[in-house]
């Protein structure tokens, strides 16, 4: 089977085989992941990758880049409610807030939710991802009729370097440290985005699998306590992602941060989790 150097066998239809679309990939040789599809919905090659949605028959709609995964219907809500609420509710008061990343829109959605933000930038580089997911997935990608947004499809690193000190929360929604979002889990890109923060500013990095990138997890953490006084690991688990789990990198410019005493949600539990319309249960929204 045909391979990229680093990336999935077979992308796009060519997956799909005897109505099962198959996810293999290099970052996580050795096991794969199957979904039965019931009807394929889009496909293009776009300048930056390669977009692929389909039906799958116990999944419902599925975002497949470069032959991986990135949004199913059914359990989207588990990354993206993690990755923002934990970072907003560790803020003192959140205003603004940026998105590198994210074209489904998943955590802008969530981040919206915060009544205390008053203006979001998100920072996707290929509009195709942003154009199939508001037609595709509709539900997910609500989070772009937002009033507060201000999108930029381009460079994310461009858009750093020209607001500086700007921004109270940044969130990096990227897909796997290949292709045209490796540069992301690069040391330039952590310095970049400390210097967009404000003084007080916290950071969320996915950090892959703990399963499987113990290598890339430990030098992500050695970038970010280089950098920042506060950094903590976290994670969810979400069944169509690699050993069904995703890891976050928190960082704070604030020594007094503390990612497992959230500031923003006074009521707590239940109560909190049905202000900002949670599926998780309540008390999950925690750091590890």
């Amino acid at each position: 089977m045909d391979r990229c150097p680093d990336g999935p066998a077979a992308p796009g239809p060519a997956a799909i085989r005897e109505g099962w679309s198959r996810e293999i990939c290099t970052p996580w040789s050795g096991q794969a992941l199957l979904l039965q599809v019931e009807q394929l919905l889009h496909h293009q090659r776009g300048r930056y990758q390669d977009i692929l949605i389909f039906r799958g028959k116990t999944y419902s709609d599925v975002l497949v880049l470069d032959g991986v995964i990135q949004c199913i219907e059914r359990d989207e809500f588990s990354c993206p409610e993690m990755i923002a609420n934990l970072r907003l509710c560790s803020h003192p008061n959140p205003h603004k807030a940026l998105i590198i990343g994210g074209g489904d829109s998943g955590v802008l959605r969530e981040v919206m939710k915060h009544p205390s933000v008053e203006a979001v930038a998100q920072c996707q580089v290929d509009e195709n991802v942003i154009s199939a997911s508001k037609k595709f997935l509709p539900g997910v990608a609500v989070g772009y009729t937002c009033s507060k947004l201000t999108l930029q499809v381009g460079d994310g690193f461009e858009f750093m370097k020209q607001n500086q000190d700007a921004f109270d929360v940044i969130i990096t929604d990227s897909s796997d440290p290949m292709g045209p979002t490796e540069s992301l889990f690069k040391e330039s890109c952590y310095q970049l985005m400390k210097t967009a923060l404000k003084e007080d500013g916290i950071l969320c990095c996915l950090s892959e699998c703990q399963w499987l990138h113990l290598d890339l997890i430990k030098e992500m953490r050695q970038l970010c306590k280089s950098r920042f006084p506060v950094v903590t690991d976290a994670c969810c688990t979400i069944p169509t992602y690699p050993s069904d789990q995703i890891g976050f990198m928190l960082c704070s410019k604030n020594p007094s941060t503390n990612f497992r005493d959230p500031l923003q949600t006074d009521t707590g539990g239940a109560e909190a989790a049905e202000i900002l319309q949670l599926r998780h249960a309540p008390g999950s929204l925690c750091a590890a």
